[in-house]
């Protein structure tokens, strides 16, 4: 089976003025054959998050407009802008909507489903969509848009800014692309009120996006993240969250928008494979968006001098929402419209700064936790996420059940470039069932194709081996395979593939047709769409898993294991010694000496590299 949602990398979408000009005609086309009488836009099976759609084409007619004059649109933008304002405005408090500060107050709003009280949880992040699809019309509206119905949309605008920040509470969801978006609404707002009125709209929303989003970001793997529906990153809304934080940017020109953009985009980078493939989040695990995310993974990975686009977006929203028969839906038509409105080109080369929280170079890639465990390990275009056992999950020695990669201290990192090799050295201080204090090295060294992964701890009694992945996916063209195989990967030791022994949602067996998503879902307190499938994927108790025993010929004291991901046919063979300066290894591509557990005078991890 594929993944549903994680398909062509984005910076493969063809990109050129002529390349827009030419989806915007396919836009009109369409939205001319299904204008209907009294200027509905909407999708006949639009159902749900419906409250922005037929004004989200609208703007993209307006966008039209303004690029070929083509004169059939006027008559169209009015229409259908005429029915969003007669038929699509609400100002009667919705039926059970529980983040009102203020009831009745006939400020409009945008419903995400039209029936009254079927589902009004949805209205505050439908209402900010709505803002930005009535702003990039009013930017439009020049020459287009008849100066009655301009303002009232204006006035429309004004009451939906409003309804958002006085008579609800601020992001109620807690979702920071939804707040940022809405910060963006306001910014993008002020320029067509009058100044004075302008100038405190500019300056309410900058003030909310540091005091309600900044002030509340979250750290992960060093990185100080926009809040995303309780969580710090999710691979859905996370680079959406860019995108605002670009448009902020490009419109505002505050310099707090382009920090914090630049943080956001470091931290993608340092998490995304090679291939393109993520997993993990609050929201969406494995979900990823398309052109929603375009405009964010283009301006700052242009910023920043990293290939953001090599992120796998879902190609069925390629250009823009879309309904399962391939119907254009105007929902986060906003996107489509900044992004052809901006020019930043795609930054197509890997950055050559050394990132704390991964190692990638070529094919091979290695993203790491906060705690400095992988989080993601890709080689030879298979994809190989933390194993569990006995409700443990990561990469790292196992000793009777017992996994020992959770830090009882500082964790201590050095990383070496040289001899066309990337290695990163990582020390933790572990403490087992025993109580006893141990310090596990584990040394990643790549040429590109092929991951060496060395473990080396202090002895261990019984019969310890090194949990090394659950082989999970795999490159497929321009789709990710699940897989249940190993692919390459060799073992000094004995190396086996095992498979939970338990049935139940709590053991995930990668030989079973289900997603990680899906496993998570099952797991969480709420069901998809509410749940956290992070939490639930913490209750995980067992899953399929690489077990490598430990290598022969470790030095006296030792436990030392030794894997090779991305050439499983090679003979593998490493040699291990004790030496003046640490634990030398040598392989068939490298030597490498390890220092002292303890580090230097600092503490700090001693390596020396070099190629055969």
């Amino acid at each position: 089976m594929h993944l549903p949602h994680q398909r062509g990398a984005l910076h493969d979408l063809p990109a050129t003025p002529a390349d827009y000009d030419a989806v915007l005609t396919a836009v009109v086309g369409e939205a001319l054959t299904r204008l209907t009488r009294d200027g509905n836009l909407e999708h006949p099976a639009a159902t749900d998050d419906i409250g922005d759609t037929s004004l989200g084409v609208t703007s993209l007619l307006a966008l039209a407009w303004q690029r070929g004059k083509d004169p059939r649109l006027p008559e169209a933008v009015a229409r259908s802008l005429a029915f969003h304002l007669r038929e699509r405005v609400y100002t009667e408090d919705n039926p059970g909507y529980p983040n009102l500060r203020t009831r009745n107050s006939g400020l409009p709003y945008a419903r995400y489903v039209l029936e009254t009280g079927a589902h009004p949880i949805g209205d505050w992040p439908s209402t900010v969509w709505a803002l930005l699809q009535a702003v990039n019309i009013l930017d439009a509206a020049e020459g287009l848009v008849a100066d009655e119905q301009r303002a009232e949309l204006v006035e429309l605008a004004r009451g939906y800014w409003r309804w958002l920040t006085e008579a609800t509470f601020f992001n109620p969801q807690e979702a920071g692309n939804q707040a940022i978006g809405c910060v963006v609404g306001g910014l993008m707002l002020a320029p067509h009120l009058p100044s004075e009125e302008g100038r405190s709209v500019r300056s309410r929303a900058i003030s909310l996006y540091v005091d309600k989003i900044r002030a509340h970001r979250v750290s992960d793997r060093g990185a100080a993240l926009p809040p995303e529906h309780g969580g710090a990153y999710d691979n859905n809304y996370g680079p959406i969250s860019l995108s605002f934080l670009a448009q902020a940017h490009r419109i505002s020109g505050e310099e707090i928008f382009a920090e914090d953009g630049e943080a956001l985009a470091h931290y993608i980078d340092a998490r995304l494979t090679n291939g393109g493939y993520d997993n993990g989040g609050p929201r969406y695990s494995e979900q990823h968006s398309a052109f929603e995310s375009v405009l964010g993974l283009r301006y700052f990975g242009h910023r920043i001098g990293a290939d953001l686009g090599r992120y796998r977006g879902d190609s069925r929203w390629a250009r823009h929402a879309t309904k399962p028969d391939g119907g254009i839906d105007g929902h986060f038509a906003w996107m489509l419209v900044w992004q052809i409105q901006d020019t930043t080109p795609w930054h197509r080369t890997p950055s050559t700064e050394p990132l704390r929280h991964q190692l990638r170079a070529g094919s091979v890639s290695v993203a790491f936790d906060s705690k400095m465990t992988p989080s993601l390990v890709e080689a030879a275009g298979t994809y190989y996420l933390p194993a569990a056992v006995n409700r443990q999950h990561g990469f790292g020695p196992v000793v009777d059940g017992f996994l020992l990669c959770r830090p009882m201290g500082e964790v201590r990192v050095r990383d070496v470039r040289t001899d066309g090799l990337a290695a990163k050295l990582v020390t933790k201080p572990v403490v087992g069932r025993d109580h006893v204090l141990r310090h596990v090295r584990s040394l990643y060294v790549t040429d590109g194709t092929a991951l060496w992964v060395t473990v080396a701890v202090e002895h261990l009694d019984g019969t310890p081996y090194l949990l090394a992945g659950l082989p999970y996916a795999t490159d497929d063209g321009d789709r990710v395979r699940r897989t249940a195989e190993a692919g390459a990967v060799a073992s000094a030791g004995t190396l086996r593939l095992t498979h939970p022994g338990a049935d139940g949602v709590e053991h995930f067996d990668a030989r079973a047709e289900v997603t990680q998503e899906q496993a998570a879902f099952a797991l969480a307190a709420d069901p998809r769409g509410y749940g956290n499938p992070d939490e639930g994927w913490r209750h995980l108790v067992s899953s399929t898993a690489l077990e490598a025993e430990p290598a022969p010929g470790a030095p006296e004291g030792l436990g030392v294991f030794a894997v090779r991901y991305g050439d499983g046919a090679a003979e593998f063979a490493p040699v291990f010694e004790t030496t003046p300066e640490g634990l030398r290894v040598r392989t068939e591509a490298f030597s490498a000496v390890i220092g002292e557990a303890v580090g230097d005078a600092r503490g700090e991890p001693e390596l020396t590299v070099s190629g055969c």
